[in-house]
């Protein structure tokens, strides 16, 4: 499903949250819990590598079905400490064994350098969300300290740094070790995305392959500027990091007063919009003071159209120039319109 992009977003570039979002919805009441282990207490991991974490659920999953044996399960680690780029560890589907327990791996990337601590089981298999689309089965379980040395780090450029409205345009990324600022020296695997696939990342399998100085540049077409583009560092089951940035938009206003000439005193409403309908904004309505100073007399939202209203209310008798002036808002900067004058009568 795709998510409309809110023109509050952050300055670019906007750091993701790059792991799926718990789906809004109760545990699976047919999943009990009884205990979940690691084989590890902590694990030392470099650049790209994962380090292998043996992970074991006991409990029941009984929903009537002869099937219930194959469902598998995966368990959810959640950062107590530490500043790597993760924050959240999910294990791979752990398969349900003869012996009844669920078991199998987790894979530690570098970007959990830091502390993480079990709070939860899903019903698999993996999607963004669960496989059932279910909240996480509460477990309070062992923590794993993670210690990530050579963390990738990921940088983009964008051209032009400022996306015109109908255009298209190229992001240059760059993955590099944070720890020498230098790229890898080979090839990397990485996934590009655009809107869904920034947040709901769908394993591996991805073929985009940076050059060994880690630079991937990639073409854009123009309504890709309307959504998240990321870069995402392919993963089991999810992404291990990545970066997500919304491109700068430019300020386009329009306004004009739905009368040119007014009796002092009377409201006159201006009515205009703003390219790119940013409703998470608001435009203010200025008036020119003396030769050159536009003070603010009236300030209006946005409507999802894009659209605003405005009321001027001429205070003399005379042309009296006014503007639309539109504040840098999240990803979009300031723009202003074009000078319009109401004659006070």
């Amino acid at each position: 499903m795709k998510r409309r992009l809110l023109a509050a977003l952050a300055a670019v570039p906007l750091v993701l949250a790059l792991f799926p979002a718990a789906a809004e919805a109760a545990p699976d009441p047919d999943l009990k819990i009884d205990s979940v282990t690691l084989n590890k207490t902590g694990v030392a991991v470099s650049g790209l590598n994962t380090a292998p974490v043996t992970v074991t659920v006991k409990g029941s999953y009984d929903t009537g079905s002869p099937d219930d044996s194959k469902t598998t399960v995966n368990v959810i680690l959640e950062r107590t400490g530490g500043t790597g780029m993760q924050r959240t560890l999910f294990s791979t589907n752990l398969p349900r064994l003869a012996n009844g327990t669920w078991s199998g791996p987790l894979h530690v990337p570098s970007t959990a350098n830091g502390t993480f601590k079990v709070t939860g089981v899903l019903t698999g298999p993996f999607f963004p969300g669960s496989g059932s689309m279910t909240d996480p089965t509460p477990y309070a379980g062992p923590s794993l300290a993670v210690t990530g040395t050579h963390q990738p780090k990921i940088t983009a450029s964008v051209s032009p740094k400022v996306v015109p409205f109908g255009s298209p345009f190229k992001i240059t990324w760059a993955v590099t070790d944070a720890q020498t600022g230098k790229p890898y020296g080979s090839r990397l695997r990485v996934a590009l995305g655009t809107d869904n696939i920034c947040a709901e990342y769908f394993g591996p399998g991805y073929t985009d392959l940076t050059g060994t100085n880690g630079l991937l540049t990639k073409s854009y077409a123009a309504s890709a500027a309307d959504w998240v583009n990321c870069l995402l560092l392919p993963g089991n089951p999810a992404s291990n990091g990545g970066l997500g940035l919304v491109v700068a938009r430019p300020g386009v206003v329009s306004a004009a007063p739905s009368k040119t000439s007014a009796p002092v005193g009377t409201i006159v409403p201006v009515n205009g919009s703003v390219m790119g309908a940013p409703s998470a904004c608001k435009v203010q309505l200025q008036r020119l003071y003396g030769a050159s100073q536009w003070r603010t007399v009236g300030t209006g939202a946005i409507r999802q159209s894009g659209r605003f209203t405005l009321s001027a209310q001429p205070a003399y008798k005379g042309q009296i120039p006014y503007r639309v002036y539109f504040p840098k808002c999240g990803h979009y900067l300031a723009g202003v319109s074009r000078v319009f004058s109401i004659r006070g009568v």
